[in-house]
């Protein structure tokens, strides 16, 4: 269980978050002078020089995406171009990839960030160039809208596993129905028959809460006071639910603690975003109170349950189930132990997960509740953790292509490295992890600098008046 040992401000964190991005900056010039477009997307590190793996190209947004946060927390500029350049020549195969269900994540951390920059006054942008990239995220929202899967009370954008599955993952992905929703797009399906974005971002997040998220209320009876699968499995051609699945936990009945780090995160931010909606754009999708106490019920769950399931340090290990935490003795009563020879620690899920817990603790303080401080100071102890420097996770060696080290990605599969005399994955990184490293570092910073507050959709009084546009028709500008 996360211990709070003292409390936190933002501003406490900065040396280490300064830190965390002057070695970014050697960590981004190292890959883009190095890797061969031709590999595809890099993905790990093995011993700390950044591979490829053919499943889906879904970290390329994380690559490119990198830089453009490096450039919004540092101003430098080379990293604007190059954030900029790569995503304009590489980024466009993703925008109407109709096979996968990571349009959020690629293309949101590029495009996205780069509409973000210019709506902030950040990036010097014509207006033909902020159109394109306002084009671009409309179609990619549409894209993601169109893997559907009807249930009989709604519906989900289904996983590249297929109709039948519903992965925790894309919670986080629903940006992308969120900004073409914003920016005044609709899905047009066969007859011309118009599909709302936000119906359907409502749709999924209401079926990942109710599927994935396990409270002992609906249709489970959990051994512990929640848990998250990180697959849902229904049969494709009546909607009927049929069980728990995982690809990258130990087992569909533990919790596969990235897959809690992206619903911890997910669902805060769209809360985030339901905030900017007008009340009359939510009917549809049952009103404002309903659909927020859907996102928020399941936002505390998750984050509650990180809470319990992280080491006393805030950084959790790869499974909350995995079998060999029995030798491990009280390992939730001390800082997670990368060195073990039992079970790896995730790192990546530490750095997704704790914006997760800043968000709806920033979230609730706004509407008074007393547990926000919980949430907020969690999330300030898991990021101290990554950017300390005494610590084990930040890469100080100039050699090591990886900023956050002891991520862990598939290890159901044996896919992550495991070095010479060593009985579980560590010391490696992934793009993901670096990336969402970077992410928090930047909120944090942001909050500690009364900076204007960092959300993917951009200013509250803009996006404000772009949601009320888009709820009314109107989409001139």
């Amino acid at each position: 269980m996360i211990q709070i040992d003292r409390q936190r401000s933002p501003r406490d964190l900065l040396p280490g978050i300064d830190r965390l991005f002057a070695l970014s900056a050697t960590k981004i010039r190292s890959i883009e002078s190095t890797w061969d477009p031709a590999d595809g997307a890099p993905v790990f590190t093995v011993e700390g020089r950044y591979r490829a793996r053919g499943w889906t190209e879904w970290t390329q947004g994380f690559q490119f995406g990198s830089a453009l946060l490096q450039f919004d927390a540092t101003g430098e500029r080379e990293f604007l171009e190059l954030g900029r350049s790569r995503t304009i020549e590489r980024m466009a195969p993703h925008l109407t990839h109709m096979g996968v269900h990571d349009h959020g994540f690629n293309n949101v951390s590029t495009y996205g960030t780069l509409w973000r920059l210019a709506r902030e006054g950040r990036l010097d942008a014509g207006e033909w160039e902020v159109r394109f990239y306002e084009l671009a995220l409309r179609v990619s929202g549409a894209v993601q809208a169109r893997r559907w899967t009807r249930l009989p009370d709604g519906g989900f954008i289904y996983s590249f596993n297929g109709a039948h599955s519903l992965f925790v993952d894309t919670i986080r992905s629903l940006r992308a129905l969120a900004l073409g929703f914003l920016l005044g797009h609709r899905l047009l399906e066969e007859q011309d028959a118009a599909v709302s974005l936000l119906d359907r971002l409502v749709q999924h997040a209401r079926a990942t809460a109710q599927y994935n998220v396990y409270d002992g209320r609906k249709h489970d009876r959990p051994d512990v006071r929640v848990r998250v699968a990180h697959e849902s499995l229904f049969n494709a051609a009546n909607g009927t639910f049929r069980g728990p699945s995982t690809q990258q936990g130990y087992s569909p009945f533990t919790t596969w603690t990235r897959g809690l780090a992206w619903a911890m995160l997910g669902f805060a931010e769209e809360i985030e975003f339901l905030e900017i909606v007008p009340d009359d754009a939510l009917q549809a999708s049952g009103g404002r109170a309903a659909v927020e106490s859907m996102m928020l019920g399941a936002a505390r769950a998750t984050c509650d349950h990180y809470i319990d399931v992280a080491a006393a340090d805030g950084v959790p290990y790869w499974d909350a189930g995995a079998p060999g935490l029995a030798a491990l003795g009280a390992w939730g009563d001390r800082p997670a132990d990368p060195f073990n020879d039992r079970e790896p620690v995730d790192s990546s899920a530490a750095a997704i997960g704790a914006q997760g817990l800043l968000r709806l603790g920033r979230l609730l303080r706004e509407r008074g509740d007393p547990a926000a401080d919980t949430y907020f100071q969690a999330g300030l102890r898991v990021v101290d953790t990554l950017v300390d420097a005494s610590g084990p996770y930040l890469s100080v060696d100039p050699k090591h292509q990886g900023l956050l080290l002891h991520s862990v990605y598939h290890w159901p599969n044996r896919w992550d490295h495991v070095p010479a005399g060593a009985s579980i994955p560590r010391g490696e990184s992934s793009q993901w992890g670096d990336y969402h490293a970077r992410e928090v570092a930047l909120y944090v910073m942001r909050l500690a600098q009364d900076a204007p507050y960092l959300t993917f959709f951009g200013p509250a009084g803009v996006a404000n008046e772009d949601a009320a546009r888009s709820a009314s028709g109107n989409t001139s500008r």
